[in-house]
């Protein structure tokens, strides 16, 4: 499996962004993919995720009511929507996939088997 992420810029707070997360070698219907970030000096973290086919959406206090995320199975590509972005959001954003997800793990970065390349994300305040 190999993810690509993209579509990380710098922005100004209040602004929207969305991320792409290119998958292949798996469809969204078999795996699912969660996305996480990484702030300066800090450690990586949960943002957003799902199980396979989009089951059981789960998203981090943080980021609940402005991030969305979400998956195109025609694409095999999954997003995520920020919006209402914060000077806090500023981080380095990577997706990552697992073919082994449930419910209760989808927050937990150690059960995600792949990952791709970070895009970063800079918002202004």
């Amino acid at each position: 499996v190999q993810l690509q992420a993209s579509g990380g810029g710098l922005v100004q707070a209040g602004d929207s962004l969305r991320l792409s997360c290119a998958v292949s070698g798996r469809t969204l219907r078999t795996i699912g993919v969660g996305w996480f970030r990484q702030a300066p000096g800090k450690e990586r973290e949960f943002v957003a995720g799902f199980k396979r086919s989009g089951d059981s959406i789960k998203y981090a206090d943080a980021v609940k009511g402005r991030f969305t995320i979400s998956g195109d199975n025609a694409k095999n590509t999954v997003y995520l929507q920020m919006n209402s972005l914060k000077s806090e959001d500023t981080a380095v954003y990577y997706c990552a996939a697992s073919g082994t997800l449930i419910t209760s793990t989808i927050h937990t970065m150690g059960a995600y088997h792949y990952w791709g390349q970070g895009t970063e994300v800079t918002v202004s305040s």
